[in-house]
């Protein structure tokens, strides 16, 4: 009996004891460093925005409702008396992504912190006006867009940090090279969620090499277990079974801001790259997401999609 109970789980399950375990947090300073963070707005995103607020960090949030986000905007400027701007741009359209980093790029000569949070779920397979599917646009091509736009003026830094909001749901996979948009297969929205975020962290691994050498880090975390809006575009019926039943399950967001500010704040993170966290513990991905030969071809044909040349 006592070598079961302390019996450590397969890798592939190590994920139930992290979610579990005490969580770490930092109590150190952001003043005046520069935070881009996407999906700023509501849910886990939301969260990370008051934590970089209370960490006197100058944030940019970025997210597609100016009404909310002015909101927001004023409610945390008046509370802890930090500077936040707001850029809006819909994560279902590269071309807003383009107008956004293009903006942020002209308006910061330096950004220390780029935290990718927009993400969706959908029980069913559409497609954007650019023609992608859209789970996998918003998760996965649009944070690769707008983080390959902005590494330059993060590399003329030296000491940024990127934090892909990832998710344990890439343990879904789904993904398939040669039907990215799901055109040949049945679409169910775990699987389609899971290649967003497949495709997501194999970028990860690419972009932590190419970054190596140059002081800029790169991360992906799972942000827990919790009460978000995501999947809030599904239809009544999903709502009624989220708000009733799966909602019980689920924590307060606000471990998910503490671990997100954790992640790009903390001094013993400085050096830390190109690892996976299911919130601030560092833990494998799974296997499928971890092929260095898929993770290129991924990169590649990301590369291609967004229409960016090598």
């Amino acid at each position: 009996m006592y070598m079961m109970k302390n019996k450590k789980l397969p890798e592939q399950l190590q994920f139930l004891e992290n979610r579990k375990a005490v969580q770490k947090k930092s109590n150190e300073l952001m003043t005046n460093k520069v935070c881009i963070i996407t999906g700023a707005t509501s849910g886990v995103g939301l969260e990370a925005t008051k934590q970089l607020a209370m960490g006197n960090a100058h944030i940019v949030m970025v997210s597609r409702n100016p009404q909310k986000a002015e909101k927001i905007r004023d409610e945390l400027q008046t509370k802890y008396n930090v500077q936040i701007d707001s850029i809006i741009a819909d994560f279902s359209i590269l071309e807003d992504v383009r107008t956004a980093a293009q903006e942020i790029l002209s308006r910061y000569p330096v950004i220390d912190v780029l935290i990718n949070c927009a993400g969706m779920h959908s029980t069913k397979k559409t497609y954007t006006k650019e023609g992608f599917e859209t789970v996998f646009c918003v998760n996965h091509l649009s944070s690769f867009l707008f983080t390959k736009l902005l590494i330059p003026r993060l590399i003329e830094n030296s000491h940024a940090r990127i934090l892909q909001i990832n998710s344990e749901g890439h343990r879904f996979n789904g993904l398939r090279l040669n039907d990215i948009h799901w055109k040949k297969r049945i679409y169910t929205g775990l699987r389609g969620y899971g290649a967003s975020k497949t495709a997501q962290l194999l970028t990860v691994w690419e972009l932590h090499d190419q970054l190596v050498h140059s002081g800029v880090v790169i991360n992906a975390m799972h942000p827990g277990d919790v009460k978000t809006a995501i999947g809030s575009n599904n239809g009544p019926l999903y709502r009624f079974f989220f708000r009733h039943v799966t909602s019980k399950f689920l924590k307060d967001p606000l471990v998910s801001g503490e671990s997100i500010y954790y992640l790009v704040a903390d001094s013993q993170l400085q050096h830390v790259s190109g690892k996976f966290f299911h919130l601030t513990i560092e833990e494998l991905p799974a296997k499928h997401a971890r092929d260095r030969i898929l993770g290129k071809q991924v990169y590649d044909l990301s590369m291609k999609l967004v229409g960016l040349s090598k």
